[in-house]
């Protein structure tokens, strides 16, 4: 099951359950809504209205009644560009620096709290003794966790997160991987266009890794200044809430065709009886399906399917 604190998206606990009651409950008023959710009135409605601000609900017709729902599929994908925007903008000035790390090789001096690594044989044996080092947390970003001795992290009572890429996981024996080390105790999640690469050691040093794409003669930053490393840390954690966590569900690879069909239903914001009469079957049984879905994904709501099947790339885009 996902966490109580489900932050996929950026949505607080309350928008989250204002939004689905609106996909499925029948009521038409503001007030009747919060006796059903057990919410106070004020807290209803400021969730009723960053729904609207969000992008998720339309705003009502008149004043006492309820917002009327987006459609999922487009509302989490709004959801999803504009996190990704915010955590791009974040990450400008750390491309900027990684840019220019080897013009800063040759102006720093020793004790400036940066170091610049070069070529992939010498960033590689940095990032071994870094990991080795470790004593409570290392956090990872967008990094292919294949060269990494994860598992002996792990067996040192070591915690270790990492978030990937979606596109990393496309390749059947990755995710066959990355599931075996999830086993083991890893705490991983993807999400879409991981913004930069980052290896972070008990919250003290970090290392920015160049690109893939980099040449043989790529350099890499170890960072150990404080100034620094509070802007590195608190942008982990950013991708790390908005990102869908791995492990919660039993549902891997291709959704089956059945699944996929009741899934985009649920997307496009059908209620259960018009969900039942395009499957043509009876809404107790279609809701059962609902229920089986929702728990294949590791999902509670039908909102958090939506953006697990989003991000995971089952649904379309527009």
């Amino acid at each position: 099951m996902i966490e109580a604190e489900w932050r996929t998206l950026g949505l607080e606990a309350a928008e989250e359950r204002a939004y689905e009651a609106l996909l499925t409950e029948r009521t038409t008023e503001t007030e009747e809504l919060a006796q059903r959710l057990e919410l106070p009135q004020d807290q209803l409605q400021s969730a009723l209205d960053r729904l609207v601000e969000h992008g998720l609900a339309l705003p009502p017709p008149s004043c006492g009644a309820l917002p009327r729902p987006a459609a999922p599929a487009s509302a989490i994908r709004t959801l999803i560009h504009r996190r990704q925007a915010e955590l791009h903008l974040k990450s400008a000035e750390l491309e900027r620096l990684r840019m220019a790390a080897d013009q800063l090789a040759e102006a720093l001096v020793p004790g400036s709290g940066i170091e610049v690594v070069t070529g992939r044989r010498e960033i590689t044996e940095r990032a071994r003794v870094l990991l080795a080092s470790a004593e409570h947390e290392v956090v990872i970003l967008d990094r292919p966790l294949s060269g990494l001795d994860i598992e002996g992290l792990l067996e040192r009572g070591v915690t270790v997160r990492a978030v990937l890429d979606r596109e990393r996981l496309s390749a059947p024996e990755r995710t066959r991987a990355l599931t075996a080390l999830v086993d083991r105790g890893l705490k991983a999640r993807v999400a879409p266009g991981v913004p930069t690469g980052l290896i972070a050691v008990d919250r003290r040093t970090t290392l920015l890794p160049p690109k893939e794409s980099a040449g043989p003669a790529a350099s890499a930053l170890v960072i150990d200044d404080a100034l620094l490393r509070s802007a590195l840390v608190p942008l982990f954690e950013t991708v790390w809430e908005r990102a869908t966590p791995l492990g919660g569900g039993t549902c891997d690879g291709p959704l089956p065709a059945p699944q996929r069909e009741l899934l985009s239903l649920l997307a496009a914001g059908l209620k259960d009886e018009a969900i039942a009469r395009r499957l043509g079957v009876h809404v107790h049984t279609a809701r059962r399906r609902i229920s089986r879905l929702l728990e294949s994904l590791g999902a509670e709501t039908r909102f958090q399917a939506g953006a697990q099947a989003t991000l995971r790339g089952w649904l379309a885009a527009e």
